[in-house]
């Protein structure tokens, strides 16, 4: 069993910045893939990125790519995700999900990924 809890949500003005947390529970954090995904009201859950179990591979969606970098802190069980040049449409409820599914595969979909987190909610102004 894996608990997560993300926090450093909050509300930003357009070209501001936030960094999101996902804390995790257990002694197993270093061995799990990590994603952060994302849904705003009306639509559905979409993939933001995902980071390898050591750290040394990511993978962004389109729409944040150059704008959001994910990292990962094995020694602290800490997944973050830096988000730059935010603009209105990133306004969603965050969340952060341990990857069950081998890395080799596509880590975009939600359904390879198990535990999740309560997710965190961001608030971009125009």
């Amino acid at each position: 069993q894996v608990q997560l809890v993300e926090s450093g949500g909050g509300l930003v003005q357009a070209g501001g910045s936030l960094r999101l947390s996902c804390a995790a529970s257990g002694r197993t954090f270093m061995s799990y893939h990590m994603g952060w995904f994302r849904q705003a009201p009306g639509k559905e859950r979409e993939f933001v990125a995902a980071i390898s179990s050591g750290g040394g591979s990511t993978s962004y969606a389109d729409s944040v790519k150059g704008r959001f970098t994910i990292s990962k802190n094995n020694a602290k069980n800490t997944v973050y995700l830096q988000m730059n040049s935010l603009k209105p449409e990133d306004t969603a409820v965050y969340y952060c999900a341990t990857r069950r599914a081998p890395w080799r595969y596509d880590v975009s979909l939600g359904d390879d990924y198990d535990y999740w987190g309560q997710g965190t909610q961001v608030t971009v102004s125009s």
